[in-house]
């Protein structure tokens, strides 16, 4: 068996129907050192029994997806909303405790789409920050950093107000690095004519909590949301992009997030091996640091 690149995290998104015994066998199968859980399939088998498992497995834990979705407006489903966040943070706390060394304790955020009914872009942005800094107290205490993901303008209407790295770090501004920094996602910011200095930005604020890679191609299909590919497969600039992020001294894993159906229909240690070799192609031969361990 070849060894992955040490900083290749498999995201389990790439690998959706596998439940987790099955995601974490086949990520440390095929050379794979760390891994970004779901928390769907960790609230299946309960947190206890996950972080055991996760902890047996010898694998990393870089990220917690997801959680965030609170652009509504004050009531009950915003307040049942910051709580799950909360359940949330106490979950990336938990996992990356039992991971093994180098893991880290980030938990994705997506922001969530427009309220129905509302045109008003901006006020969802700002109940955004609010809901954040609710957060932060919680996260602080636990030793989580909150990762806002800019999601592309295309989900903007239904789940990411937030756009553009630029905007995950005006949100992030007022709040402590340590505790709010960004999900740099080359699927979403590809396309952004300001990228390089937004992601020279995030490393100068000290926000660039996770790096995560995935490709990009045309036609899109019906459901968007499943648009993603095998880095290499389509057009985004890893040189690019990569090198910019490793030039802000990010040294940590850098995970492949894939949603396509044809990927979740592929035997899920085939689907790693292939996004190991992928990644090996596109990503390593533009990464000069090794993982933070």
């Amino acid at each position: 068996m070849t060894a992955a690149d040490p900083r290749l995290s498999i995201n389990q998104a790439t690998i959706k129907h596998a439940d987790l015994a099955t995601a974490l066998r086949v990520t440390a199968e095929a050379g794979v050192q760390a891994i970004g859980l779901w928390r769907e399939p960790v609230q299946e088998v309960g947190l206890a029994t996950a972080a055991a498992m996760l902890a047996d497995s010898g694998l990393r834990f870089t990220t917690h997806c997801r959680s965030g979705f609170f652009t509504m407006p004050e009531g009950p489903a915003r307040r049942a909303s910051i709580d799950d966040n909360r359940v949330a943070i106490e979950e990336a706390a938990t996992l990356a405790a039992a991971g093994a060394e180098g893991s880290t304790a980030i938990l994705v955020l997506v922001a969530g789409g427009l309220p129905e009914g509302s045109r008003d872009l901006i006020g969802a942005r700002e109940r955004v920050r609010d809901a954040i800094g609710e957060l932060v107290p919680d996260a602080a205490a636990a030793g989580v950093t909150l990762a806002i993901e800019p999601l592309h303008p295309m989900y903007a209407s239904d789940r990411c107000v937030v756009s553009t790295l630029g905007q995950a770090l005006d949100i992030a501004a007022d709040f402590d690095p340590a505790v709010v920094g960004t999900t740099v996602d080359t699927f979403h910011i590809w396309w952004d004519p300001d990228v390089l200095s937004s992601i020279e930005r995030a490393g100068r604020e000290g926000r660039i909590a996770t790096y995560q890679v995935c490709d990009w191609k045309t036609p899109l299909p019906a459901d968007v949301l499943l648009s993603r590919h095998y880095p290499g497969d389509g057009v985004i600039d890893f040189e690019t992009l990569t090198r910019a992020v490793e030039a802000t001294g990010y040294d940590r894993d850098i995970e492949v997030e894939i949603f396509n159906e044809e990927i979740w229909a592929t035997d899920p240690l085939v689907a790693v091996q292939r996004t190991a070799a992928g990644f090996a192609a596109s990503v390593s031969p533009h990464l000069r640091a090794p993982v933070a361990g």
